[in-house]
């Protein structure tokens, strides 16, 4: 017979392909009900416990590798932040050389935390998965035994109730069949013991596992912690020597609501009356002039372009007045979120009370409209006159203590800003 390569002859790659064809038909008769297929209920539940194990297994190793591949970015993102410190640290400040020693640590235990992490958790993790491909390959390898048995079994059958018996052929398949049953009880065993064993076995891999994780992520932070406290330390020392250099904190800038106080000015000063001796100039027609002691007249105002369109103007009582300008009222905004005032006002609170909030830090005013803080201030919060002249990050209010003494809001108010403060009602 030829042969086509090492172990491999004609004869051979004929009866595999002879094989494939027979399980071919046999499946199909079974899918059409034309042939009784064997069944084992156990062992298909021992197939689907190994299936979800695997499923169960593989995403445990996956999710592994993504955690450690996150500590290795979390080591060199600690590493670059320790280098950064090492950097800006001068030679001539006190504590550099145990910031060194103490990156030098930080940069081991990261390490170390690592490689134990694979050794540990990793390794075992892929040596419990390296069983399941061979097992999964005998599954398989059973699978199409069991149809080689159904197979051989249906054509012993069928030459037994054949009209014309062929007791050579009979033999012949008998012979097969016993054969084929071998070959599928001798895998079938095997595997009805494994497949139990290896899932009950998930449970304590399960354990094994998470525990080593959990112990070594104990450890790490134990001693990180150690490093973390002994920085602090050095850096507390550090600070307590160049104790005048404190980090100021800085309000934001305030843009908008200067240039309105610098248009109200100048809108002010525009419109400001007459001085009360000017004399008044004499009508075009060269009538008399009347004296307001003689005589009082009523106007009615024309519709200024200050009005707000629909609204009503009063009439004004004196003669020679300006119309009264009708002030559209806007509702109290906090950083442009619109809250209620009515709730909250109280007979005791400015008009338009919000919340309380308190002073942490001091605050020196730099403009004739702000708040003059110190540590420990309350200020009531007001709402914004026109909530267009409100800055970011600055809010309206009035110092507790004034208003308890004075309850006059045009000579206490101020705005200031919030990043000073914290709110406690």
């Amino acid at each position: 017979m030829a042969e086509l390569g090492k172990g491999v002859t004609a004869g051979k790659i004929a009866s595999n392909v002879q094989k494939k064809l027979t399980r071919a038909q046999e499946k199909v008769l079974q899918k059409l009900g034309k042939a009784d297929e064997t069944k084992d209920e156990q062992f298909e539940q021992c197939v689907q416990n190994f299936n979800k194990q695997l499923s169960e297994g593989s995403r445990l190793q996956k999710d592994l590798r993504t955690y450690l591949t996150s500590v290795k970015a979390m080591h060199e993102a600690s590493k670059k932040l320790t280098e950064c410190l090492q950097e800006v640290y001068e030679p001539e400040w006190p504590g550099r050389d145990d910031t060194n020693k103490i990156a030098e640590n930080n940069d081991l235990l990261w390490t170390d935390f690592h490689q134990k992490l694979v050794d540990q958790a990793l390794l075992t993790m892929d040596t419990y998965l390296g069983q399941f491909p061979d097992i999964k390959s005998r599954i398989a390898k059973r699978g199409r035994k069991l149809v080689d048995y159904d197979s051989a079994r249906h054509h012993f059958e069928a030459l037994q109730t054949a009209k014309k018996k062929d007791e050579t052929k009979i033999a012949k398949a008998e012979e097969e069949l016993v054969k084929a049953q071998k070959v599928f009880e001798e895998m079938n065993v095997d595997l009805q013991e494994e497949l139990p064993s290896l899932w009950n076995s998930r449970v304590g891999f399960y354990v094994n596992t998470f525990q080593s994780i959990a112990g070594l992520e104990e450890n790490f932070h134990k001693e990180m912690s150690k490093l973390n406290q002994n920085l602090h330390d050095v850096l507390l020392s550090l600070d307590k020597q160049c104790s005048s250099n404190a980090f100021p904190i800085k309000a934001q800038p305030r843009k908008k609501a200067k240039l309105f106080s610098r248009l109200r000015k100048k809108m002010s000063s525009d419109s400001a009356p007459a001085k009360a001796n000017k004399s008044p100039s004499p009508p075009p027609d060269g009538s008399p002039i009347t004296s307001p002691e003689t005589k009082t007249v009523n106007h009615e105002p024309e519709p200024s372009s200050l009005e707000t369109p629909g609204a009503g103007i009063p009439k004004s009582p004196s003669q020679g007045s300006l119309p009264a300008v009708v002030v559209e009222t806007f509702p109290a905004t906090v950083n442009g979120t619109v809250e209620s005032s009515g709730a909250s006002e109280r007979a005791d609170m400015p008009p338009g009370f919000l919340f309380k909030v308190q002073a942490m830090h001091d605050y020196t005013a730099t403009d004739s409209d702000e708040l003059q803080l110190k540590a420990g201030d309350v200020v009531l919060v007001i709402p914004f006159e026109n909530p267009e002249e409100q800055d970011e990050g600055w809010l309206m209010g009035v110092k507790e203590a004034d208003w308890l003494q004075h309850k006059e809001l045009d000579q206490c108010r101020g705005v200031f800003p919030e990043n000073f403060t914290e709110r406690v009602q």
